[in-house]
This record gives C-alpha cells, sequence and structure tokens, in this order.
C-alpha cells in the first residue's frame, strides 16, 4: 500500500467523529416486516425529483443536486456544504480531498483555514459540465434550497453552510427559491418535534432531536410549495428493497438493503419522489430504523403523493474505509484517492442513486 493510501486510511478514522460521536447504540439494526423485494417500477416523474439530507447526507444532496440538475428540482440540505467543497484548497495532484473534508468542510475556524469558496466551486463545477461529467449548471436556476445550520452545531457551522447559499446565488437562483434556517439553537442533528429524541442542542447518537418542529415537513414544505398537511394515519408501505442490484462497484459501502415509503395512491397514480441522504453514524447497524420511520418524511409523502427514497451506505472497516456510514463527499469510494469522482455522474454512489430514481421511473409492470 502507498503511503498516501496508508495516510487517507489513518485520517479517515476521524471523520466527523468528535467525542461526542463515539458508536454507542445498542438498537439493533430493525427493518420492515417481510423478505427483501425488488424496487417497484412506478411511472414517478422524475422532473419534480428532490433530495435532502443531514452532515454527510447533506453532502451527497448537494452533489447529487448539481450532478443531477437536470432531473432535481430542488434540495434540502441540513448541516453541509456545497457542491465538491473537498477539492479546496489545492489543484491536482496536490490535493488533499480528506484533510480539506476534516477542515474547510467541517469546522474550519477551529482548523484555522478558510471557508469554502463558493465562486471557485461553481467555476469548477460549470467546467465539468462543459466535458460532460455533471448536468448544465443552468439548471441550478430553478432548483429550490433549503438550507439549515443550528446555531449549537460545530460539528459543521455556519461559514460552511453559507456557503451553499452563496454557490447558489451565483449561480443565478432567484432568491425567493433559496431558504435558510439559521436560528434554531441546534446541535448537529436533524430536527423533530418528538419527546423521544434527544434534547434540542445535543450532538449525540441518534442525531435526531427535539427542537419543536418537524424539520422534514418544512424541508418539503419549501421543495413543493403546493404540500397538504401530513397524514395522521399512515396509508401507504414501508418497503426494504434489494439496493445490491444497483451498486456496479465492490468498493462502495453501500448496504445491500434500501429503504423506501410508498404511499397507496403511487401504485396507480402519479407521483414524484424526494431521496433522503442519512448522515454518519445514522446507519441502521447504528441507530436501527429510527431514521426513516422517526424524522416525519413518511407522513408529509403519504399525504402528497411522493415516494420517499432512503438509501443506504454502510460502515466499512477495511477498504473502502468508511468506519462511520458517512456517504462519500472526498473520495473513499475511488481506487485512486488522488482523482476521484465523488462529484461526476460516473461516482459510484451517484450511480447507484439514479440507477433508483430510474427504477421508480420505469413503467408499471415492467421488470
Amino acid at each position: 500500500m502507498t503511503r498516501p493510501a496508508i495516510n487517507v486510511l489513518l485520517a479517515a478514522s476521524m471523520l466527523f467523529a468528535p467525542g461526542a460521536y463515539a458508536m454507542t447504540s445498542t438498537v439493533k439494526p430493525a427493518a420492515p416486516k417481510g423478505e427483501t423485494a425488488a424496487l417497484p417500477a412506478l411511472q414517478v416523474d422524475l422532473r419534480q425529483t428532490t433530495v435532502s439530507g443531514l452532515s454527510s447526507g447533506g453532502y451527497m444532496a448537494a452533489q447529487f443536486a448539481v450532478i443531477h440538475s437536470a432531473t432535481v428540482s430542488g434540495a434540502g440540505i441540513v448541516a453541509g456544504g456545497p457542491y465538491y467543497c473537498a477539492s479546496q484548497p489545492g489543484r491536482f495532484p496536490y490535493i488533499a480531498y480528506l484533510n480539506n473534508a476534516l477542515s474547510t468542510c467541517m469546522n474550519p475556524g477551529d482548523a484555522q483555514v478558510a471557508p469554502p469558496d463558493a465562486a471557485g466551486l461553481l467555476r469548477a463545477a460549470q467546467d465539468f459540465a462543459r466535458d460532460k461529467l455533471i448536468d448544465d449548471t443552468a439548471n441550478l436556476q430553478r432548483q429550490r434550497i433549503y438550507l439549515f445550520s443550528g446555531t449549537r452545531d460545530q460539528t459543521v457551522t455556519r461559514p460552511v453552510v453559507e456557503q451553499v447559499a452563496r454557490f447558489y446565488q451565483l449561480a443565478g437562483t432567484p432568491a425567493a427559491n433559496l431558504r435558510f434556517a439559521d436560528t434554531v439553537a441546534a446541535g448537529h442533528a436533524i430536527v423533530t418535534d418528538s419527546l423521544q429524541d434527544s434534547a434540542c442542542a445535543s450532538t449525540q447518537t441518534p442525531f435526531i432531536n427535539n427542537c419543536g418542529f418537524v424539520q422534514a415537513r418544512d424541508i418539503l414544505q419549501h421543495l413543493y410549495p403546493d404540500l397538504q398537511p401530513p397524514s395522521a394515519t399512515l396509508k401507504g408501505k414501508l418497503i426494504a428493497f434489494n439496493q445490491r442490484g444497483f451498486i456496479r462497484s465492490s468498493y462502495s459501502s453501500m448496504g445491500n438493503t434500501g429503504y423506501a415509503y410508498i404511499p397507496a395512491a403511487c401504485h396507480s397514480e402519479s407521483c414524484r419522489v424526494h431521496v433522503v441522504f442519512h448522515g454518519c453514524l445514522q446507519t441502521t447497524q447504528a441507530i436501527g430504523e429510527r431514521f426513516y420511520t422517526r424524522t416525519g418524511y413518511n407522513q408529509v409523502a403519504d399525504a402528497n403523493k411522493i415516494v420517499v427514497l432512503y438509501p443506504q451506505v454502510e460502515p466499512s472497516p477495511v477498504y473502502p474505509y468508511n468506519p462511520k456510514g458517512c456517504w462519500d463527499f472526498w473520495g473513499y469510494t475511488s481506487i485512486n484517492p488522488l482523482a476521484p469522482d465523488f462529484y461526476r455522474k460516473s461516482g459510484t454512489q451517484i450511480e447507484a442513486v439514479k440507477a433508483m430514481l430510474d427504477r421508480l421511473a420505469a413503467r408499471r409492470g415492467s421488470r
């Protein structure tokens, strides 16, 4: 193994892992009852696809929204930063992607480095679009973007999240399409109104905090302004599906099983899709079914004909080295860490999630 690769493995063990991030959950992995099924073909309208996520999932949402901007109409980014953040500072072959992810893209103040440079990142995206590695960045002008930074969050701090707003402003996205919530005294977590969840200001497993409102509802309301109130009783079905068939690389760090909430109406009527990316240490191995059952997305989706897709990463202790179960925004799924492809359509995880969307969009009854 080369010295750069060894350095990557050593540094990766620190990613998103402050002292409060010790894996202490004793909750066993949970899944809906019944055998793992195939993801169904539902003829969903991909033109109304949206994404959201927390932490590394927020980064994944930001990446997916830019890479597939012709498909994605909006993104909710909770405690995450701008597209291609880990590329700064430096230029190939001197870019230390993981080092940037741990400093520039998390808490640049503590690391004594500058926050991400939105202008430079947008220029890079425009270059990638010209090379057909991602969709045309002109599509960003139509996207609706929800951003959240808790005032008690010291893991991914406000200056990082601010650069997502700046990225979209420079891309020409109308101010009315951007919402930045930055006054809630939340720690590093997705927010609910459940007394079962952690205190609002905390940063601890399962990173689901009670701050008195359902953030999933706020995100979806901004991304889809025509929403109806959430359902009190779920009429649809939460399924566990075979995720492995969508993954081409053996270095993906993605699990065999993904989850999806499917409203009953979506088996016969036109529906849209919202993709939710969990954060580090929010895999089923760490917190069981909590993320895909207790964050509030399903109730809103049920009343509004939205399929919610919950793709899953799993911890990987060897190679690719991903012990915290984070989504890849610095290149750990790439064989060569000095030339990763996480920011392109060809990225392992990006490609897999897009294949899931294409399956949902296929004609009903197709195999």
